[in-house]
């Protein structure tokens, strides 16, 4: 890893995360996950309140990076055809074409993916794992990068169809917004009555495929490995757990943390790069018993409680990364 491609790398970064904060009020935080999410080729469930800005945020990402952008809307009607593409008869040559839907794209916006029943959720499966759609035994490959943004209400239930855990797994990542303080929410109001945000391509794909090439080198030390391994595996044998991580969450936060650690300007990963993206990768995951539930308990609460309780690693820094310390 040379020196000048790590900075650049970190500066491209940063660029982004302020040129989405020029439309996004105070989501820092979750554009850092989102870039994570980016690096790691993997997808991210938004779970939050209506009109907190996660359609915007979605959108403004794809045009920071001058990334195709397609939003679908799912509804109970909604057929997984209508997501993946049909197969069209074309009347001059006589013969049938594949007709992509707008799954084919490079950002895709899932809005209220839990309002569409479990056959059209299942179509993006194959997208999601795979990076391609298969119609009529012939395979069709998705564009990459390829990132899908599922959203759902967490509160509002009635007429939902709630993802499966196989699904809920595939998400690297689950992320929560929140309601602007009143600070931020008089800044949207004034960004509001001006202009809109002048928002222009900082990062290319070139750019992101020499980042993602730095990744093996991020050093991830054997303690820290040993401490994020307890962690998942502490979710498994928790009181009231049904269903703790698989070992698909332990990749994910594996990679996840050398993203982060890339992100932060740092060639190693810190145990607290690990306890900060614990609950986003974990939370998802964890499946609870009816009792558990009924006693109030959570899974964020549950992932907390599980990182107060496994022993913290001594952090160390690689001698052969002390110059990027």
């Amino acid at each position: 890893m040379t020196s000048g491609m790590w900075t650049d790398g970190r500066k491209q970064m940063k660029d982004l995360v302020v040129n989405v904060g020029k439309a996004v009020v105070g989501k820092d935080a979750a554009v850092e996950l989102m870039l994570v999410a980016l690096i790691c080729e993997g997808h991210v469930l938004l779970e939050d309140m209506p009109g907190v800005g996660k359609t915007l945020l979605a959108r403004t990402l794809a045009h920071s990076m001058g990334l195709e952008f397609r939003r679908i809307q799912f509804t109970p009607d909604l057929l997984p055809s209508d997501v993946t593409g049909s197969l069209i008869f074309n009347q001059q040559r006589s013969e049938f074409e594949f007709r992509a839907g707008p799954i084919f794209t490079q950002i895709v916006l899932a809005d209220e993916i839990n309002r569409a029943t479990p056959r059209t959720q299942s179509a993006l499966l194959e997208a999601m794992e795979e990076f391609q759609v298969t119609a009529d035994g012939v395979t069709h490959p998705l564009p990459r990068p390829f990132l899908v943004l599922a959203t759902q209400n967490p509160v509002e239930l009635e007429g939902t169809f709630p993802l499966p855990e196989a699904q809920l797994d595939r998400f690297l990542l689950r992320i929560h917004l929140g309601y602007p303080t009143a600070v931020e929410e008089e800044q949207i109001l004034l960004r509001f009555a001006d202009q809109p945000a002048d928002i222009h391509p900082v990062l290319s794909t070139e750019d992101l495929s020499r980042i993602q090439a730095l990744m093996p080198d991020i050093h991830l030390a054997d303690d820290i490995r040993r401490y994020l391994v307890e962690i998942v595996q502490t979710t498994r044998d928790w009181p009231g757990v049904m269903l703790g991580g698989s070992p698909r969450a332990s990749l994910a936060l594996y990679r996840g943390a050398r993203a982060l650690a890339c992100l932060r300007g740092r060639t190693y990963v810190l145990p607290d790069d690990i306890k900060h993206l614990a609950p986003a990768v974990l939370g998802h995951r964890i499946l609870l018993s009816a009792q558990a539930r009924a006693t109030g308990q959570n899974p964020s609460g549950i992932v907390s409680e599980i990182l107060e309780k496994v022993p913290v690693p001594v952090e160390t820094i690689p001698e052969r990364n002390a110059a990027h310390a």
